[in-house]
């Protein structure tokens, strides 16, 4: 799952403009505010230190925006195009994401999803999940506010059986009850539960939604049949879409960081970012700001994203024109790394680690060009016994290049995935074939077409629950099998 295409920042020219037009002149007012500035009487970093700050700022504070964005639209504003479910209650997607799905850039269609975000406070949270039968894959995937990926549960780590398992928030400290298989802490008080089933066919619906049906979200408290502990302190949620997230980013991640509990390593980057007037008890807005440090602050922005997409784009191992690396973790993971971690939330928000699933992906051929299927067909074809190595199942899905969403097409197919290989074609060699252009390759080849849109091509495949013994895409980057290049079709 991804973020909105609009948290991802879009600067306005005019700001940058205003900041070269002053900073022509060292007696100009940039200079003069960078000797001495001050916001109600607080001396604020100089205008470069303050346009440094906001770089690594933004990167710090770009997956807590995008979580917090995510958060409200999905369960906090009912009035949401995006509304799921409130706080605390899980809903159950009883279909595959589709273009209107818009909440979230690079959303996977393979597996429903039932969703819930989660308010520790007041009381930790049982999560009940009933037995599912092989080979069916599915996964619990626990991520918090800091979009740590801090616990799973699910065929890949505690088996098909049935259990009930609890997540707590950092501070809690209380008695495991009987019956409860495990306990996962998450980082913050905040934390969303993402629950993948894996969905066979357009027949196989039914079957998901009765695995859906018995799962179970529920306080402490209701699982042990007891009173419910005081609730916690009603919260004035800041209201955050994607526009707002781009216009205000600074003011939503200034009321994100209070429900953030700081680790000791982002004490750099927390100070640094107190001293413009952003985190826990302050109240940042940029209309305190100077014209010459609202333009470095938007300076700043701007430097930042363009890191984070340099990093996108070459902060992996390129394999055949895709990007392969291991985006998604926990703390340990992560080891104070923000910008692999706004990374990961920009190319992806809600991932899963690498041994859950690996997400290769590209937008460019094997020869380096960039997709466009505006200017030419393409194919992807993976030699005879050389489809990709999972214990689960894997996925080849089409997003356009712009937006990152999923693209309309006249037969409403968003990804070719290995429960489709029955009804596919191979070639007289035993390869597998893959059309990925806008128009029918014909319809003796329409098993095998991955419709694009009329445009640059975002393409991610996923593998679920890789194989970690050759052939492997495993350790990532490393691994022995490689993803086959995307190549203009002759």
């Amino acid at each position: 799952m991804k973020l909105s295409r609009n948290v991802t920042l879009s600067l306005a020219l005019s700001a940058v403009l205003i900041l070269i037009a002053v900073g022509c002149n060292k007696n100009d007012a940039i200079s003069q505010a960078g000797k001495h500035d001050a916001i109600n009487g607080v001396p604020v970093p100089s205008i470069e230190e303050t346009k440094a700050i906001a770089k690594d700022g933004f990167i710090f504070g770009l997956p807590i925006v995008m979580y917090y964005t995510s958060g409200y639209e999905l369960f906090i504003d009912p009035t949401s195009s995006q509304y799921k479910a409130p706080l605390g209650q899980l809903f159950n997607e009883a279909r595959v994401f589709t273009p209107k799905d818009t909440a979230v850039i690079t959303p996977n269609s393979d597996t429903p999803y039932s969703l819930a975000q989660v308010d520790l406070r007041a009381e930790p949270y049982v999560i009940s999940v009933p037995a599912v039968s092989k080979p069916r894959y599915y996964a619990v995937q626990l991520t918090d506010a800091n979009t740590f990926n801090y616990g799973y549960i699910g065929v890949r780590t505690t088996g098909n059986g049935p259990g009930d398992y609890l997540i707590a928030a950092p501070d809690w400290n209380g008695t495991t009850p009987p019956g409860i298989k495990k306990v996962f802490h998450s980082t913050t008080p905040f934390t969303v539960v993402i629950f993948r089933t894996q969905l066979f066919n357009a027949k196989d619906m039914p079957n998901v939604v009765k695995i859906q049906a018995d799962y179970k979200l529920q306080p402490l408290s209701a699982f042990l049949k007891k009173p419910a502990p005081s609730v916690a302190a009603k919260i004035d949620f800041l209201k955050s879409d994607a526009d707002i997230a781009k216009k205000q980013f600074w003011e939503v991640l200034d009321f994100a960081l209070q429900y953030i509990p700081p680790s000791p390593e982002e004490a750099p980057i927390r100070a640094r970012l107190a001293s413009i007037g952003i985190g826990p008890g302050k109240k940042f807005n940029m209309r305190d700001l100077s014209l010459e440090h609202k333009a470095a602050m938007l300076l700043g922005m701007k430097d930042g994203d363009e890191a984070v997409d340099k990093f996108l784009a070459s902060g992996g191992k390129v394999i055949n024109g895709w990007n392969v690396d291991s985006m998604f973790g926990d703390r340990a993971f992560y080891n104070g790394d923000w910008l692999k971690r706004a990374g990961a939330a920009k190319g992806g928000i809600f991932g899963n680690s690498a041994e859950e699933a690996m997400y290769p992906y590209t937008r460019i051929t094997g020869t380096g060009e960039t997709l466009d299927a505006s200017k030419h067909n393409y194919t992807l074809t993976f030699a005879k016994d050389s489809l990709p190595p999972v214990n689960a199942f894997w996925s080849v899905t089409m997003y356009d290049g712009k937006t990152q969403f999923l693209i309309d097409n006249p037969i409403n197919r968003y990804l070719i995935n290995s429960p489709m290989l029955p009804g596919m074609k191979k070639n007289p060699d035993g390869s597998l074939t893959l059309y990925v252009q806008k128009d029918s390759p014909g319809k003796d080849k329409e098993s095998n077409w991955l419709p694009a849109p009329n445009g640059t091509i975002y393409l991610v495949m996923r593998l679920y629950w890789p194989k970690e013994t050759p052939p492997s895409i495993l350790p990532a980057g490393e691994g022995t099998w490689q993803p086959p290049a995307l190549q203009v079709a002759q």
